[in-house]
């Protein structure tokens, strides 16, 4: 692995100062940067990225996203963030792969050669293939695009609205509980007394036109229902 570059995009100077020595005894050069912003900003991502989610400037995925258009390396998140949920919408917009803290430097090196060998020589999928269109009754989302439509007409959402949106269409008719969706979405558990949540569901039905689209099952959580078009 001599001579080959990582970006590291970690906002903790202490695990980032450790990870970079790890990594510089492999023979790895490291190029760290510890906000979304400065991330976007580089010209070149190096061999790989070893990407935080948990950044203080920006949301983790959307780095993810950007990194992702502009790159073809690998890019590994690596994150405190362990739901499920988090892990697909990460591998959805672009991540290769993904490891949770704390995690044992020969892990994560592992896991580099790993999407390096997997990835040597290959070009990036289309978008297509990585972020596929969903169709859900008389709902559009692009993931892509990331724009929603309702009967061929736009959807205006905000980030988090279509973040959850996203992930409530992803399994129509499944119960996701209230602190998968929060831990997900807005990266943090439920505590029993936040109206974050409820507010935004709200917000959606009442942007989709219709409280059918989104189900509540009371103490439990919410669950997404395609509607067709009436008749």
């Amino acid at each position: 692995m001599s001579h080959l570059k990582v970006l590291l995009v970690e906002d903790d100077v202490e695990v980032a100062d450790a990870l970079t020595e790890g990594l510089q005894q492999y023979g790895w050069t490291v190029d760290h940067v510890s906000t979304g912003a400065a991330a976007l900003g580089r010209r070149e991502c190096g061999d790989i990225v070893l990407l935080d989610l948990n950044l203080p400037d920006m949301d983790g995925l959307e780095v993810c996203r950007g990194l992702r258009a502009a790159c073809a390396v690998p890019i590994i998140a690596v994150t405190a963030r362990s739901d499920e949920m988090d892990k697909v919408l990460g591998l959805r917009l672009g991540a290769d792969d993904y490891i949770v803290k704390p995690y044992r430097l020969q892990e994560l090196l592992a896991r580099m050669a790993a999407v390096m060998r997997r990835t040597a020589g290959t070009q990036p999928p289309p978008a297509e293939a990585a972020d596929p269109v969903l169709v859900r009754g008389r709902l559009t989302i692009d993931p892509d695009r990331r724009t929603v439509l309702l009967d061929g007409r736009p959807v205006p959402l905000t980030r988090k609205e279509y973040e959850l949106l996203v992930l409530l269409a992803g399994a129509p008719g499944r119960v996701f509980l209230r602190e998968q969706l929060l831990d997900a979405v807005w990266d943090q558990r439920w505590t029993g007394s936040s109206r974050t949540l409820d507010t935004h569901v709200a917000a959606l039905r009442r942007k989709l036109g219709s409280t059918k689209w989104i189900s509540t099952t009371r103490g439990v959580g919410f669950s997404f229902h395609p509607q067709p078009a009436p008749r």
